[in-house]
């Protein structure tokens, strides 16, 4: 007998950016479809017009794709649906499980106020909810769906575990509001169902809807999901994660230079664990996950940590899609795009570049050197190297180099005679020879720059500066 296939789906409000918590839920729901051949979906929940915007829309759809996580599908406006999702409520209706309310929006507040007073449950109980249809006023409705009054309900979920509730904490619930518009809650639980939805994962800030949405599932007759609710992401003072901490936003890292597989990485074991690995591919991570790994307590977001692990992505990454993402980090801060002798040049250069940059812009400092072009203007920590005395040595290598064998070992062997000549150290050249060739102080070492750059240009820069 063949299992019922994964589908997961990520459902934000178009309301803001793509929160990076937002984004960790994303990548879990991928990472766990991806991993088990299913489907992950994407679902925009645009229910609240005033506030969600195109704009937003898209800008959530840049993140997930800056993030690597591609969805099935085309993305789903949950507004679109709101026919279907009435059209459920009415046949809640019809077979029982919800009734017409006319109770006003007064009454309501006015039964509120006097519960408050008497310090009672403030939960709405409607006089109408047993009321025939023949004493029904001519009057607007919204329709309720009749909740469990006594006993209690259980929920399975795969990470809080089982968790219980006194139906008497349930509300007769809206489905259809007066004006014939759907609630949120019902609108979520049909577009689930009607997608196939088998796993929904979520923020743990959703775990008391899971309670008010089972409802519908019951009456309904659906089968319930997997529930699998994720604690929330917290600052380093365990508080909430905010704008207090810092940066909160997928886009926010991706203009600040940090690399999408690290980016990834660092979400994933944020909250979730697979024995003591820290550093994993994105085939580790797909072959692993699992609900059972994620922790029930909240994940504190620690930079060092998540610059510790983009640090070793870069390192390890394939040198042309280290220049792609690169050149997308270029786009995404409005920067120029480089030249076509630009791309090629720090193509060459890019195993020279990767192995201690945590984020783009430190790996482009230490690029300067061939994204620059003659005359190298050195800044004003390199210019110091370049006295008198140095320019001198720099006239006398400039001919050497032009007939030495342009390799590492013969290179290294000429820079540290002459050096042994006027009795220095390597390390009192490396510097003028820096400040010729890049004009700055961080950069690789003088012997790669010059591989890279080639003997004509080496001398080119090497004499300019001598000059």
């Amino acid at each position: 007998m063949s299992q019922t296939p994964v589908v997961t789906r990520f459902a934000p409000s178009p309301t803001g950016a793509l929160h990076i918590g937002g984004a960790r839920t994303a990548l879990f729901n991928w990472l766990y479809a991806r991993g088990r051949g299913g489907k992950f979906l994407l679902r925009i929940e645009d229910t609240d017009r005033a506030r969600s915007t195109p704009e937003n829309t898209q800008a959530i759809l840049d993140g997930l794709t800056w993030l690597g996580l591609d969805w099935d599908g085309e993305p789903i406006s949950q507004a679109a649906g709101a026919e279907r999702h009435a059209e459920v409520a009415r046949q809640m209706l019809a077979e029982g499980t919800a009734y017409k309310c006319f109770s006003t929006q007064e009454e309501i507040e006015a039964f509120r106020e006097d519960a408050r007073a008497k310090g009672g449950s403030t939960l709405f109980r409607s006089p109408w909810r047993d009321v025939a249809e023949a004493d029904h006023p001519d009057a607007p409705f919204a329709i309720r769906i009749k909740a469990p009054r006594d006993g209690a309900t259980t929920i399975r979920d795969e990470v809080q575990g089982e968790i219980t509730i006194g139906n008497d904490q349930l509300d007769d619930m809206v489905l259809l509001r007066s004006d014939g518009s759907p609630v949120y809650m019902l609108a979520v639980v049909v577009d689930d169902h009607d997608m196939g939805v088998t796993h929904v994962i979520r923020g743990d800030d959703h775990m008391t809807n899971a309670f008010r949405q089972a409802m519908i599932y019951r009456a309904m007759g659906w089968d319930l999901p997997v529930f699998a609710h994720v604690p929330l992401i917290f600052g380093p003072d365990g508080k909430k994660l905010s704008k207090r901490h810092g940066a909160t936003g997928a886009a926010e890292y991706q203009q600040m230079g940090y690399p999408a597989a690290g980016m990834r990485n660092y979400l994933t074991r944020l909250g979730w664990s697979h024995g003591d690995a820290e550093f994993f591919s994105d085939a580790e991570a797909r072959d692993w996950f699992d609900l059972g790994g994620i922790g029930k307590s909240p994940a504190r977001f620690d930079t060092k940590k998540l610059e510790n692990l983009c640090r070793q992505h870069i390192a390890v990454s394939d040198d042309a899609a280290l220049l792609h993402e690169t050149e997308a980090f270029l786009d995404a801060t409005g920067q120029l795009p480089l030249t076509k002798g630009q791309r090629e040049r720090l193509l060459r250069a890019m195993p020279h570049l990767k192995d201690r940059a945590k984020i783009f812009p430190e790996l482009l400092e230490k690029a300067h050197f061939v994204l620059t072009q003659r005359p190298i203007e050195p800044d004003q920590k390199s210019a110091k190297a370049l006295d008198d005395v140095s320019r001198g040595i720099l006239a006398e290598l400039t001919p050497q180099l032009q007939t030495a064998s342009w390799e590492r070992e013969a290179l290294e062997g000429v820079v540290t005679a002459l050096a042994e000549t006027h009795g220095l150290g390597l390390g009192k050249i490396a510097g003028p020879l820096r400040a010729a060739l890049a004009g700055r102080m961080v950069s690789p070492s003088v012997f790669d720059m010059m591989l890279v750059l080639g003997r004509d240009e080496s001398v080119a820069r090497i004499g300019d500066a001598a000059a």
